[in-house]
C-alpha cells in the first residue's frame, strides 16, 4: 500500500502573465532535475493546495502546479472574462515554455482530467504519459445527472440545501438559475448561491461525507470562485465543438501511456465516464476502486494514484 509523500515546500514560485487581464500563479516542487510532471487541479475554479504535492516522489519528479485563471492565487479572482477552456489550454503551453520543459507527464483529476485530455489532444507531442482520476467528459448527461436530476436521488437531504436558493418556477434548469445568481452584481445574491453550489459538490464527493471537506467548500472565499467559474464553464459546454469531442479525439493520444483511477461509487462523476474513455482508449489501464467515491483523498484512490506515479519513475 503506497502512502503520500511528506509535504514539501516549492523550490520555486512565480507568476506568469497570460493575457492583458489574467496572471496565473505557479510553483515547482521536488527535484529540479527530476522527470517533469504537470499537476492540473479540479473545478474548474478549485485551485491548488499543499496536499497536491504529496502524490509525487520529491527525489524523482519535478512537479509544476498552477492555479487556473480566476482561482487560488491567480488574478483577478473569480473573473469570468477571458476565461474559457481554450484559454487554459493556451496557458498550459505558455507555462511549459516558460519553465523550459520539452515534454511532461500530465496528472489531473475530475475537471483536471477533462483539461488534461483536451490539452493532450491539442498538443500530443508535449505529453509523455498521463495519470487521470475521476473522469469528467462534460457531456450534457453528466451535467444533468449531477446538477438537475440523478445524484439528487442518492443525496436527497443534501439536495434540499442545494436547491434552496432557487425558486420553484426556475427549477427546470438549475444551471441557468444558478448562473443568473452567480453573475449578479449583488454580493448578497451571489454568495448564498455560491455556497449552495459548492457545498453540494463538497458533501457528495466522498463515499463517507467529510465534515472538514464540506467546511472548505462552504467557505465564502473558496465558494465564490469555485461556483462562478464552474457554472460559467458548464453553461457554455466548456466550449467544445460537440458533446463527444473528447472521445472523438482520443485517437490523437492513444499512443501515450495512461492510467485511469476511478471510484466505483463516484456520485459526482459516475464510473461510466471512465468506462467510456477506456473503451475508446483500450491501451489505457483502468483501475476501478471498489470502496471509493470521487475524492482523490479516499483510502483506495490515493495509494493507487501514487502507485501509478511510481511506475512512471
Amino acid at each position: 500500500m503506497y502512502s503520500p509523500y511528506p509535504e514539501t515546500e516549492p523550490f520555486k514560485t512565480g507568476r506568469l502573465k497570460v493575457s492583458d487581464l489574467h496572471e496565473i500563479y505557479y510553483e515547482e516542487v521536488g527535484n529540479p532535475n527530476g522527470k517533469p510532471v504537470l499537476f492540473i487541479h479540479g473545478g474548474p475554479g478549485g485551485g491548488i493546495e499543499p496536499s497536491h504535492r504529496r502524490y509525487f516522489d520529491p527525489t524523482a519528479f519535478r512537479v509544476i502546479l498552477f492555479d487556473q485563471r480566476g482561482c487560488g492565487k491567480s488574478t483577478p479572482y473569480a473573473e469570468l472574462r477571458e476565461n474559457t477552456t481554450w484559454d487554459l489550454v493556451k496557458d498550459i503551453e505558455k507555462l511549459r515554455q516558460h519553465v523550459g520543459i520539452d515534454k511532461w507527464a500530465v496528472f489531473g483529476g475530475s475537471w483536471g482530467s477533462t483539461l488534461s485530455l483536451l490539452y493532450a489532444e491539442t498538443h500530443p507531442e508535449r505529453v509523455r504519459a498521463m495519470v487521470l482520476r475521476g473522469i469528467f467528459l462534460c457531456r450534457k448527461k453528466e451535467i444533468k445527472w449531477f446538477y438537475q436530476e440523478g445524484a439528487s436521488q442518492i443525496f436527497p437531504d443534501v439536495w434540499e440545501e442545494y436547491v434552496r436558493p432557487i425558486p420553484l418556477e426556475e427549477r427546470g434548469d438549475f444551471v441557468s438559475a444558478f448562473y443568473k445568481r452567480l453573475t449578479s452584481p449583488e454580493r448578497d445574491i451571489r454568495l448564498p448561491a455560491a455556497r449552495a453550489w459548492s457545498v453540494w459538490e463538497g458533501a457528495t464527493s466522498r463515499l463517507l461525507p467529510d465534515k472538514g471537506m464540506i467546511e472548505i467548500f462552504g467557505d465564502d472565499g473558496f465558494a465564490e470562485a469555485f461556483a462562478r467559474i464552474e457554472c460559467h464553464y458548464f453553461i457554455n459546454g466548456i466550449w467544445m465543438r460537440n458533446d463527444n469531442q473528447i472521445l472523438e479525439d482520443v485517437h490523437k493520444i492513444r499512443h501515450i501511456p495512461c492510467e485511469i483511477v476511478h471510484g466505483r461509487y463516484d456520485v459526482v462523476c459516475p464510473v461510466a465516464n471512465a468506462w467510456d474513455l477506456h473503451r475508446a482508449w483500450p491501451e489505457s489501464r483502468l483501475h476501478i476502486i471498489p470502496d471509493a467515491g470521487h475524492s482523490a483523498k479516499e483510502g483506495g484512490i490515493l495509494p493507487k494514484l501514487i502507485e501509478a506515479m511510481e511506475r512512471l519513475k
